[in-house]
């Protein structure tokens, strides 16, 4: 008999409603939000295991503090009751959470990695899938990130983050892939 291996798992990561708060500055890919839609909305009619990462922060200040409107999903995206939730204190979904337990005991060894932000929570994210031996894909139209300034205070635009980004991912952690690479391969 023919082992069937288990469909990959849609990993959303961060798409809360602070994700769109004005004073994060201005992004790329204003696209993403359509495209993880398009991505979850397959998951779902195929089966596959859906996962939703969310921040939670620390930090009194955050939008992500539990209790805030922020700290919320965005609606369009949001988990349904059968989806798995996990939440994160840090950018790395896997670290002081049951990520990689719950995806060990449904033999999950593949996963698609979609959300915010490229260069923070979803490059930790995939780095350590990498590092645990899952098989990762990003996909780079489903992901997006913000204008940033350096510590030499030179202010780098979210669109060259982004790229710097998944080639470092790209190097060694994941496939980079587009939205209509998975729609086709899932």
């Amino acid at each position: 008999m023919v082992a069937i291996a288990q469909a990959p798992a849609l990993v959303i990561i961060d798409m809360q409603r602070g994700m769109q708060a004005s004073h994060l500055g201005p992004r790329n890919n204003p696209s993403a939000e359509r495209n993880i839609a398009a991505l979850l909305a397959h998951w779902r009619t195929q089966g596959y295991p859906v996962v939703h990462i969310r921040h939670i922060s620390r930090s009194p200040d955050s939008v992500f503090r539990p209790g805030q409107p922020g700290c919320e999903f965005q609606p369009a995206l949001a988990p349904l009751a059968e989806e798995a939730v996990f939440e994160k204190n840090v950018p790395d979904a896997f670290i002081a959470t049951q990520l990689e337990r719950w995806l060990r005991l449904r033999s999950i060894d593949a996963l698609v990695m979609v959300g915010v932000a490229t260069n923070n929570s979803v490059e930790a994210t995939a780095r350590t899938g990498g590092n645990l031996g899952f098989k990762v894909r990003v996909v780079s139209d489903a992901t997006f990130t913000f204008d940033q300034q350096d510590l030499g205070g030179r202010l780098w635009p979210a669109e060259d983050i982004q790229a710097l980004s998944l080639s470092n991912l790209a190097m060694d952690y994941a496939t980079v892939v587009t939205t209509a690479d998975c729609l086709t391969s899932a």
